[in-house]
């Protein structure tokens, strides 16, 4: 099983022997010996090696513990993390050599919010990555943040601190396991995903996102994005069919489940980058999402290489890297992979693009074709 909790056991005043206990962290693979005891169970870090048995808290036991201590838990980390550089209201914004942030809406009029960052590369039209898209993305993360309801105790990872896992290996007609990038803003995400779609675009593949705007000259259904209705739009969104959506500019963007079906259906492997808040709606049997953490480098690493980088945030376009972005990216780097390295299949320092990109890939290779743990409920046949 994998825990889905931190246990100290020398912290625990419970524990009947504190030496005997096992500590443990989130996404620790452990092997149970011992469930005999309704409270405590005898247990073993995976992979063996020379590991011993220890004790553990049985899930219900842990259970309680969580939601005792619960709100008494200063360092906690919710999941509304703040994005970096994401000011609380206009008026937050500062001056960048004498001259004043672009906002979402105003003094932007001149910039293309629809230029083509998206390539066609061996005749294949790499979706996802216009600049509308992204731009939405940044700057209404405020309007689509979860709420703390979602760190109460009646979380997944308080009302299952043990999550039951099993080898699984995916068979040639089956279809590809769904790649989930998460990292903090600035870290590269995108860019390492595009790069790894251009490496092979007849293999990796994102889904076409859907919008209400008008479609323009040189555009095409189903290539840039699904243009669909404002009432189809909203349709979809009460019957859940949107992993991530938002307004901008007066119109709404999406990522749908329907867009990364279609790519899995034609036999490529879906790449996408999701909001971490998001992951828990693409944990589905037919997908198989496989987590990967694009992890910031070291405050030097990070510094050197992105001081000549520029980046979209909710309030600026295209501007340069400042002190306070290096600080704040860092930050939110670390809160992402403590709340959610439960989740993460695997880890990935972006310290450099090229040799990100190549490791990035070995990766995902492993994910469709070597053995790997997943939950046991992703192997029961749908209902």
């Amino acid at each position: 099983m994998k825990a889905t909790v931190d246990y100290h056991p020398l912290q625990d005043a419970s524990i009947p022997c504190p030496d005997a206990g096992m500590a443990f962290n989130r996404g620790d693979l452990l092997e149970v010996v011992d469930q005999s005891d309704a409270l405590w169970w005898q247990a073993r870090k995976l992979p063996c090696g020379t590991s011993v048995a220890g004790l553990i808290p049985s899930a219900n036991m842990l259970r309680s513990k969580q939601k005792d201590q619960w709100w008494c838990q200063p360092s906690h980390v919710h999941s509304c993390i703040r994005p970096y550089n994401l000011a609380d209201n206009e008026e937050d914004l500062t001056h960048t050599d004498g001259k004043r942030i672009l906002t979402d809406m105003e003094n932007n009029k001149d910039i293309n919010f629809d230029e083509a960052d998206s390539d066609v590369v061996e005749g294949i039209y790499l979706a996802g990555f216009r600049r509308s898209f992204r731009l939405w993305r940044r700057m209404s993360f405020k309007r689509r943040r979860q709420s703390c309801t979602s760190c109460s105790p009646s979380s997944n990872a308080v009302s299952t601190p043990y999550e039951e896992v099993a080898l699984y290996q995916r068979l040639p007609q089956e279809s590809h396991r769904l790649i989930i990038l998460i990292g903090a803003s600035g870290v590269g995400v995108n860019e390492l995903r595009k790069r790894l779609i251009k490496l092979n675009p007849s293999t990796f593949q994102a889904p076409v996102p859907h919008t209400t705007r008008q479609i323009k000259e040189g555009e095409q259904a189903g290539r840039e994005y699904h243009f669909v209705t404002k009432e189809l739009f909203e349709y979809m969104v009460c019957n859940h069919r949107f992993v991530e959506y938002g307004e901008s500019k007066g119109q709404l963007y999406g990522t749908s489940i329907d867009a990364i079906d279609e790519v899995l259906k034609r036999g490529r492997m879906c790449i996408i980058d999701v909001e971490p808040p998001s992951i828990h709606l693409l944990r589905l049997r037919n997908l198989k999402p496989y987590v990967i953490f694009i992890k910031a480098p070291s405050p030097e690493s990070l510094r050197q290489t992105r001081r000549n980088s520029r980046i979209i945030t909710s309030y600026a376009i295209n501007r340069a890297f400042t002190e306070e972005d290096f600080l704040e990216l860092e930050e939110t780097s670390h809160l992402i992979e403590a709340k959610y390295k439960q989740y993460f299949d695997s880890v990935v320092v972006n310290d450099d693009l090229q040799d990100a990109c190549m490791q990035l890939c070995s990766v995902i290779q492993q994910a469709q074709n070597e053995p790997q743990w997943i939950p046991v409920s992703w192997l029961h046949a749908e209902d």
